[in-house]
C-alpha cells in the first residue's frame, strides 16, 4: 500500500529542512541540576611524601568545605627526584604520582567525599597530575 503525502506535510518537511535552529535534544531537556564548576588547584613539588600526603588530605578537606568540585594535583613525572639514591627504589618509579593517588584510595574518610580520580589533561599538566572531583557538600 503507497499512501500519498500531503502538499501540507511537504511544505512542512521544506522549512523543517531549511530552518536553521537547533533541534534540542530530547534526552537531555529534562531539568538537571548542574553544579557550577569551581576549580583550585595544589602543587606537591618538592614535598616528601607524608608531606605531600598530609597536605593532599588537608586541601581536600579545605575545599570539601568551600564547595570546591574540581581539584588540579600536580604531582610532577617524578623525572628530579632522588630515589636513584636509593638502591632499592626503581628508577622508573614516580613516587607521587602513583603514591598520592593510592593514598587518596585507601583512605575511606577522604573518598567519601570524592567523586573520582582521573589523569589530567595535557593542558593541566598530562601524565604529571591528575583530577579530583569533590562531591557537594551536603548543607
Amino acid at each position: 500500500m503507497i499512501k500519498k503525502i500531503s502538499d501540507k506535510d511537504k511544505k512542512d518537511w521544506e522549512n523543517f529542512l531549511n530552518n536553521n535552529e537547533k533541534i534540542p535534544n530530547k534526552d537531555f531537556t529534562y531539568q538537571r541540576k548542574i553544579r557550577k564548576e569551581k576549580i583550585k588547584k595544589i602543587d606537591l613539588h618538592g614535598y616528601t611524601l607524608d608531606d605531600a600526603n598530609k597536605a593532599i588530605e588537608n586541601f581536600i578537606f579545605k575545599c570539601f568545605n568551600e564547595s570546591v568540585t574540581k581539584i588540579i594535583v600536580i604531582t610532577g613525572k617524578g623525572l628530579h627526584s632522588k630515589n636513584a639514591e636509593n638502591p632499592y627504589i626503581s628508577k622508573d618509579s614516580s613516587i607521587l604520582k602513583y603514591s598520592v593517588p593510592e593514598f587518596l584510595e585507601s583512605s575511606k574518610s577522604l573518598m567519601k567525599m570524592i567523586i573520582k580520580l582521573s589523569e589530567a589533561t595535557i593542558e593541566d599538566g598530562g601524565s604529571g597530575a591528575f583530577y579530583i572531583y569533590i562531591k557537594n557538600r551536603l548543607k
